[in-house]
Protein backbone atom coordinates (compact mmCIF):
# COMPACT_ATOMS: atom_id res chain seq x y z
CA UNK A 1 0.00 0.00 0.00
CA UNK A 2 3.00 2.60 0.84
CA UNK A 3 4.59 1.30 -2.24
CA UNK A 4 1.81 1.97 -4.26
CA UNK A 5 1.43 5.55 -2.61
CA UNK A 6 5.06 6.50 -3.18
CA UNK A 7 4.69 5.33 -7.11
CA UNK A 8 1.49 7.34 -7.47
CA UNK A 9 3.01 10.46 -5.99
CA UNK A 10 6.29 10.16 -8.48
CA UNK A 11 3.71 9.81 -11.40
CA UNK A 12 1.74 13.28 -10.11
CA UNK A 13 5.36 14.62 -9.56
CA UNK A 14 6.34 13.16 -13.10
CA UNK A 15 4.88 16.59 -14.71
CA UNK A 16 6.72 19.23 -12.59
CA UNK A 17 10.25 17.25 -13.43
CA UNK A 18 9.36 17.66 -17.19
CA UNK A 19 8.40 21.14 -16.49
CA UNK A 20 11.53 22.33 -14.43
CA UNK A 21 14.22 20.53 -17.32
CA UNK A 22 14.13 24.10 -18.98
CA UNK A 23 14.37 26.38 -16.05
CA UNK A 24 16.96 24.69 -14.40
CA UNK A 25 19.39 23.46 -17.38
CA UNK A 26 18.85 27.41 -18.19
CA UNK A 27 19.77 28.04 -14.36
CA UNK A 28 22.90 26.19 -14.05
CA UNK A 29 24.13 27.08 -17.28
CA UNK A 30 23.38 31.03 -16.43
CA UNK A 31 25.18 29.90 -13.10
CA UNK A 32 28.59 29.21 -14.83
CA UNK A 33 28.54 32.20 -16.55
CA UNK A 34 27.86 34.36 -13.41
CA UNK A 35 31.39 32.73 -12.36
CA UNK A 36 29.36 30.06 -10.03
CA UNK A 37 31.28 26.51 -10.02
CA UNK A 38 29.51 22.92 -10.58
CA UNK A 39 29.52 22.29 -6.87
CA UNK A 40 28.61 25.67 -5.64
CA UNK A 41 25.43 25.62 -8.48
CA UNK A 42 24.44 22.66 -7.87
CA UNK A 43 24.68 22.77 -3.79
CA UNK A 44 22.41 25.85 -4.40
CA UNK A 45 19.65 23.60 -5.97
CA UNK A 46 19.94 21.02 -3.28
CA UNK A 47 19.72 23.45 -0.21
CA UNK A 48 17.98 26.54 -1.52
CA UNK A 49 15.61 24.57 -3.90
CA UNK A 50 14.04 27.64 -4.87
CA UNK A 51 13.95 28.78 -8.57
CA UNK A 52 12.99 32.55 -8.57
CA UNK A 53 15.10 32.76 -5.47
CA UNK A 54 18.27 31.31 -6.99
CA UNK A 55 17.86 33.45 -9.94
CA UNK A 56 17.40 36.39 -8.34
CA UNK A 57 20.62 35.27 -6.11
CA UNK A 58 22.92 35.24 -9.72
CA UNK A 59 22.32 38.53 -9.84
CA UNK A 60 22.86 40.00 -6.82
CA UNK A 61 25.67 37.91 -6.39
CA UNK A 62 26.99 39.56 -9.95
CA UNK A 63 25.92 43.25 -8.28
CA UNK A 64 28.56 42.16 -5.33
CA UNK A 65 25.44 42.56 -3.12
CA UNK A 66 26.56 41.14 0.60
CA UNK A 67 25.85 37.55 1.60
CA UNK A 68 23.45 38.94 4.19
CA UNK A 69 21.19 40.75 1.99
CA UNK A 70 20.81 37.82 -0.37
CA UNK A 71 19.88 35.70 2.55
CA UNK A 72 17.13 38.45 3.35
CA UNK A 73 15.93 38.79 0.19
CA UNK A 74 16.18 34.86 -0.14
CA UNK A 75 13.55 34.49 2.75
CA UNK A 76 11.16 37.50 1.46
CA UNK A 77 10.79 36.32 -1.93
CA UNK A 78 10.32 32.75 -0.30
CA UNK A 79 7.75 33.89 3.05
CA UNK A 80 4.89 32.74 0.84
CA UNK A 81 6.02 29.10 1.79
CA UNK A 82 4.90 29.77 4.96
CA UNK A 83 1.80 30.19 3.96
CA UNK A 84 1.71 26.98 1.26
CA UNK A 85 3.18 24.50 4.01
CA UNK A 86 0.42 25.68 6.50
CA UNK A 87 -2.30 25.07 4.08
CA UNK A 88 -1.00 21.81 3.09
CA UNK A 89 -0.81 20.21 6.44
CA UNK A 90 -4.20 20.71 7.08
CA UNK A 91 -5.04 18.46 3.84
CA UNK A 92 -1.70 15.91 5.26
CA UNK A 93 -2.32 12.65 7.50
CA UNK A 94 -1.26 12.71 10.79
CA UNK A 95 2.22 12.15 11.12
CA UNK A 96 5.97 12.66 13.18
CA UNK A 97 7.15 16.09 12.57
CA UNK A 98 10.86 15.43 11.40
CA UNK A 99 9.11 14.33 8.13
CA UNK A 100 6.53 16.92 8.03
CA UNK A 101 9.66 19.38 8.41
CA UNK A 102 11.24 17.25 5.14
CA UNK A 103 8.18 17.50 2.96
CA UNK A 104 7.89 21.01 3.70
CA UNK A 105 11.40 21.59 2.64
CA UNK A 106 10.67 20.14 -1.03
CA UNK A 107 7.50 22.26 -1.26
CA UNK A 108 7.24 24.40 -4.13
CA UNK A 109 4.23 26.50 -6.05
CA UNK A 110 4.28 23.19 -8.03
CA UNK A 111 4.24 20.70 -6.05
CA UNK A 112 1.94 22.38 -3.69
CA UNK A 113 -0.54 22.95 -6.79
CA UNK A 114 -0.14 19.17 -7.46
CA UNK A 115 -0.65 18.11 -3.86
CA UNK A 116 -3.40 20.79 -2.46
CA UNK A 117 -5.83 19.84 -5.74
CA UNK A 118 -5.42 16.11 -5.16
CA UNK A 119 -9.52 14.93 -4.00
CA UNK A 120 -10.50 12.69 -1.87
CA UNK A 121 -9.34 12.30 1.93
CA UNK A 122 -6.41 13.39 3.79
CA UNK A 123 -2.85 12.58 1.66
CA UNK A 124 0.02 10.38 2.62
CA UNK A 125 3.40 11.37 3.34
CA UNK A 126 4.79 8.62 1.00
CA UNK A 127 2.53 10.40 -1.83
CA UNK A 128 3.37 13.53 -1.07
CA UNK A 129 7.30 12.05 -0.90
CA UNK A 130 7.22 10.83 -4.31
CA UNK A 131 5.54 14.15 -5.93
CA UNK A 132 8.64 15.92 -4.09
CA UNK A 133 11.18 13.69 -4.71
CA UNK A 134 11.15 13.36 -8.29
CA UNK A 135 10.41 17.24 -8.98
CA UNK A 136 13.42 17.67 -6.30
CA UNK A 137 15.75 15.50 -8.18
CA UNK A 138 15.10 16.86 -11.36
CA UNK A 139 15.68 20.27 -10.91
CA UNK A 140 19.01 19.30 -8.64
CA UNK A 141 19.99 17.13 -12.13
CA UNK A 142 19.70 19.34 -14.67
CA UNK A 143 21.33 22.27 -12.73
CA UNK A 144 24.54 20.54 -12.54
CA UNK A 145 23.84 19.49 -16.24
CA UNK A 146 22.96 23.03 -17.42
CA UNK A 147 26.64 24.30 -15.92
CA UNK A 148 28.66 21.53 -17.61
CA UNK A 149 26.99 22.75 -20.93
CA UNK A 150 27.48 25.96 -19.88
CA UNK A 151 31.56 24.92 -19.29
CA UNK A 152 31.51 23.71 -22.95
CA UNK A 153 30.27 26.80 -24.74
CA UNK A 154 32.24 29.88 -26.28
CA UNK A 155 33.75 32.18 -24.25
CA UNK A 156 31.90 35.29 -25.98
CA UNK A 157 28.68 32.68 -25.98
CA UNK A 158 28.87 32.71 -21.78
CA UNK A 159 29.62 36.23 -22.03
CA UNK A 160 26.11 36.82 -23.99
CA UNK A 161 24.53 34.13 -21.64
CA UNK A 162 23.92 37.30 -18.79
CA UNK A 163 21.58 38.92 -20.83
CA UNK A 164 19.40 35.67 -20.90
CA UNK A 165 19.29 36.10 -16.95
CA UNK A 166 16.73 39.41 -17.59
CA UNK A 167 15.33 37.75 -20.09
CA UNK A 168 14.67 34.88 -17.39
CA UNK A 169 12.75 36.97 -14.90
CA UNK A 170 10.59 38.94 -17.87
CA UNK A 171 9.65 35.22 -18.73
CA UNK A 172 8.73 34.30 -15.36
CA UNK A 173 7.14 37.17 -14.74
CA UNK A 174 4.36 38.01 -17.72
CA UNK A 175 2.64 34.50 -17.02
CA UNK A 176 1.51 35.87 -13.59
CA UNK A 177 0.66 39.49 -14.76
CA UNK A 178 -1.28 38.28 -17.05
CA UNK A 179 -5.57 38.48 -15.91
CA UNK A 180 -3.99 39.87 -12.75
CA UNK A 181 -4.09 43.53 -12.23
CA UNK A 182 -3.36 43.50 -8.79
CA UNK A 183 0.23 41.34 -9.30
CA UNK A 184 0.79 44.03 -12.33
CA UNK A 185 0.55 46.68 -10.30
CA UNK A 186 2.89 45.29 -7.58
CA UNK A 187 5.35 44.91 -10.03
CA UNK A 188 5.28 48.24 -12.02
CA UNK A 189 5.45 49.98 -8.08
CA UNK A 190 8.71 47.66 -6.92
CA UNK A 191 9.68 48.25 -10.84
CA UNK A 192 9.56 52.87 -10.31
CA UNK A 193 10.99 52.11 -6.52
CA UNK A 194 14.03 50.65 -7.32
CA UNK A 195 14.45 53.11 -10.86
CA UNK A 196 14.61 55.61 -7.83
CA UNK A 197 17.14 54.09 -5.58
CA UNK A 198 19.04 53.30 -9.09
CA UNK A 199 19.24 56.59 -10.16
CA UNK A 200 20.00 58.04 -6.79
CA UNK A 201 22.21 55.95 -5.99
CA UNK A 202 20.02 56.22 -1.91
CA UNK A 203 20.61 52.60 -1.48
CA UNK A 204 22.87 49.77 -2.44
CA UNK A 205 21.16 46.93 -4.87
CA UNK A 206 20.66 44.44 -2.60
CA UNK A 207 19.10 46.70 -0.20
CA UNK A 208 17.19 48.67 -2.95
CA UNK A 209 15.58 45.51 -3.87
CA UNK A 210 14.59 44.77 -0.34
CA UNK A 211 13.03 47.75 0.50
CA UNK A 212 10.99 48.37 -3.15
CA UNK A 213 9.70 44.87 -3.03
CA UNK A 214 8.48 45.49 0.64
CA UNK A 215 7.00 49.22 0.15
CA UNK A 216 5.44 47.46 -2.83
CA UNK A 217 3.61 44.78 -0.92
CA UNK A 218 2.56 46.92 1.76
CA UNK A 219 1.18 49.44 -0.53
CA UNK A 220 -1.18 47.30 -2.88
CA UNK A 221 -2.14 45.58 0.25
CA UNK A 222 -3.00 48.82 1.83
CA UNK A 223 -4.74 49.61 -1.56
CA UNK A 224 -6.52 46.39 -1.41
CA UNK A 225 -7.80 46.45 2.01
CA UNK A 226 -9.27 49.78 1.74
CA UNK A 227 -11.28 48.55 -1.29
CA UNK A 228 -12.62 45.80 0.26
CA UNK A 229 -14.01 47.65 2.89
CA UNK A 230 -15.46 50.66 0.52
Amino acid sequence: MENRSFISGLKAGSSIAIGYFPVALTFGLLAKTAGLSLLEATAMSIFVYAGAAQYITLSLLTAGVSPLLIVINTFIVNIRHFLMTASLNEKMQPDAKWKKAIYAFGITDESFTVLATQKGGKLKTVYAAGVIIIAYASWVVFTAVGHLIGANLPAFLQAAMSIALYAMFIGLLIPSVKGNRKVLSLALIAAIINSFFYFTGLLSTGWAILVSTLASAIFIEIISSKRGKA
